[in-house]
């Protein structure tokens, strides 16, 4: 289990108002954690920052786009 007390997490500025989003936190050793949040206390994903950076570069791109 993550301990996540204490962690910066933050969230998209145009994030929705019902809290239908995702936050970000810095972890331990260049690590990034993603959480619900509604559900704060939930499940808490880890990545590297790779994978973050990846992840970013394809929604830029819009190989997204077509699951909004």
């Amino acid at each position: 289990m993550i301990d996540t007390d204490g962690l910066q997490w933050r969230k998209a500025a145009a994030s929705s108002a019902n809290g239908s989003c995702v936050e970000l936190a810095p972890g331990g050793r260049g690590a990034v954690l993603l959480r619900d949040s509604k559900n704060p206390k939930g499940a808490v994903l880890t990545f590297t920052r790779a994978e973050i950076a990846a992840f970013l570069d394809g929604a830029k791109a819009g190989e997204f786009d077509d699951l909004a």
